[in-house]
């Protein structure tokens, strides 16, 4: 029997769920031989463009082994009747959980304190300055989807106080709303990102939204790096104008600026909020869940809505 023949841009893991995948499907890894590919599997900072979308004309399903879709041209997809589906949810608590991570990282100055004792200055009789209690802070979410709103159970079972905004009020939110991103971080002290990519949110997080938070500020981008101004934030770090960062994300990965690779009150990791075994294999699953689902002509389990 002829196997599916996909493109694979991404790698499925943990190891045995890229098998999988191989042992189902013809799996095709360059472009110029899947002309007659009918699904693609790539990742949310990979996406798919229009240009290469033109070189798949048997191209049915895009299917993101992640939750993020600014890679993909949705415009494109749409015109050709090109169903779009993503891994939703399963990958929430792995991502909340990191960035409650770097949000403890960043306030309580842990890789500070790692490299203090690594360099030899704590032997040496050097002690670190107090810092505030993380937990003590008013939180902000910047973007109240479904990572953001696992985020906020989290905090609230921790006992923090939390405000939130998004594209409008959720009657059922037991947070306090936020007109927009300048009134939430004049209301909050740790601001997490965790808004969807794009246009629309593309410097969301400016020099005066990083000013209204103020000088014992924190942020933290487990969402897409464009949606924070990097140069604003190298900026506020640098004077003082917030106390520090954590990130996961950036504008050009795996570059990272070097005004925030100098910058010791942050703190960066490359862009592995969901990367738990948990997490990576859910994921996975929903992947091939949705393949099977295509090529069966049953209705996908997770299509994309935007």
């Amino acid at each position: 029997m002829t196997r599916p023949r996909i493109l694979s841009l991404a790698d499925l893991k943990p190891l045995d769920m890229a098998w999988r995948l191989e042992n189902d499907y013809e799996v095709l890894r360059d472009i110029e031989a899947a002309t007659n590919a009918e699904a693609v599997v790539t990742a949310g900072n990979l996406g798919l463009s229009a240009a290469q979308m033109a070189r798949l004309p048997a191209l049915r399903l895009i299917a993101v082994n992640g939750v993020g879709v600014d890679a993909v041209d949705l415009a494109e997809a749409a015109r050709r009747g090109i169903a779009v589906t993503t891994t939703p949810d399963v990958l929430s608590p792995a991502v909340a959980e990191m960035a409650l991570a770097l949000a403890l990282a960043a306030g309580r100055q842990i890789a500070v304190a790692d490299r203090f004792v690594r360099a030899g200055r704590w032997a040496a009789g050097g002690k670190l300055g107090l810092s505030p209690s993380v937990l003590e802070r008013r939180a902000g979410i910047l973007g109240y989807g479904r990572i953001g709103r696992r985020l906020a159970q989290m905090l609230r079972d921790l006992g923090m106080d939390v405000s939130y905004t998004s594209r409008r009020e959720r009657s059922d939110a037991p947070d306090r709303f936020c007109a927009d991103a300048l009134a939430l971080a004049e209301h909050c002290d740790l601001l997490f990102v965790t808004a969807a990519g794009g246009a629309e949110t593309r410097h969301l997080v400016s020099a005066d939204v990083l000013a209204a938070l103020g000088p014992q500020g924190i942020v933290v981008n487990v969402a897409r790096g464009p949606v924070v101004d990097a140069a604003a934030l190298a900026d506020a770090l640098a004077s003082g104008a917030i106390a520090g960062a954590g990130l996961d994300v950036f504008d050009d990965e795996p570059n990272v600026p070097q005004a925030l690779l100098d910058a010791p009150n942050c703190v960066l990791t490359p862009h592995l909020a969901s990367a738990t075994v948990e997490a990576r294999r859910a994921m996975a699953q929903l992947v091939l869940d949705n393949l099977a689902a295509h090529f069966a002509g049953r209705p996908l389990p997770t299509p994309h809505r935007g």
